[in-house]
């Protein structure tokens, strides 16, 4: 129940962050901020990755540290891709904005696949990290591979 009461939650915030876009002076900062997010968002996420791929010693509340840090910026991103950052130098892929509908169901999917692995996270069971950890992490890849270069 939590999980999808999150997931929703975090689904709006996605859906909302469209009114956000016009807190950047220039379409350049939008870029840098969202790259900033997802930046230090992925290097948490490794963090707990490491934990569940075995790389470092499984510490419940280090992992719970690090996903409470993901969940916090995990909805930050988005609002660096307005309409007017299309065309400026990033690995963002065009089709992030000629596809439009299929970017932003990506941006839910990870989203909700967070919030899946943040409350398996919550239980302190590495197995149970280890199962969504991979779920998570083949939804951010399928939203690289088509949306990033």
């Amino acid at each position: 129940m939590k999980t999808r009461y999150t997931a929703a939650l975090l689904a709006a915030l996605l859906m909302g962050t469209s009114h956000v876009q016009a807190q950047f002076q220039r379409p350049d900062d939008a870029v840098k901020y969202r790259q900033g997010a997802l930046f230090v968002m992925g290097q948490h996420f490794g963090r707990v990755g490491a934990m569940a791929s075995g790389r470092v010693p499984f510490d419940a509340q280090v992992a719970q540290q690090n996903m409470d840090v993901v969940m916090a910026i995990s909805v930050l991103p988005w609002a660096g891709f307005g309409p007017e950052t299309q065309g400026i130098n990033s690995r963002a892929k065009p089709n992030v904005w000629t596809d439009r509908a299929a970017f932003d169901e990506a941006g839910r999917n990870a989203l909700t696949a967070l919030a899946t692995l943040n409350e398996a996270t919550r239980t302190g069971n590495l197995e149970a990290l280890r199962r969504t950890f991979g779920e998570a992490a083949a939804t951010c890849k399928a939203c690289h591979d088509n949306f990033r270069n």
